[in-house]
């Protein structure tokens, strides 16, 4: 939520970013942060891989998983 409101300095509001793509989940934190390091290193092409892989229209996860709206 902080993300689609861009309450914090930081990418998602410097490129204007309110769209959730993509999402993994995990019960331990440093699992998490260990993906989202692994995934940071690959290449655009990569990413859009995966992302179309498990998202392939490119829906909004935030809408689809809490049943709201993400355009605040």
């Amino acid at each position: 939520m902080e993300h689609i409101k861009q309450k914090n300095p930081g990418f998602t509001k410097k490129y204007n970013l309110n769209k959730l793509v993509y999402l993994e989940r995990f019960t331990e934190v440093l699992d998490a942060i260990a993906r989202e390091k692994q995934i940071k290193k690959w290449s655009r092409k990569k990413k859009i891989w995966l992302i179309e892989k498990e998202n392939p229209n490119w829906d909004d996860l935030f809408v689809k998983y809490t049943n709201k709206n993400s355009k605040y």
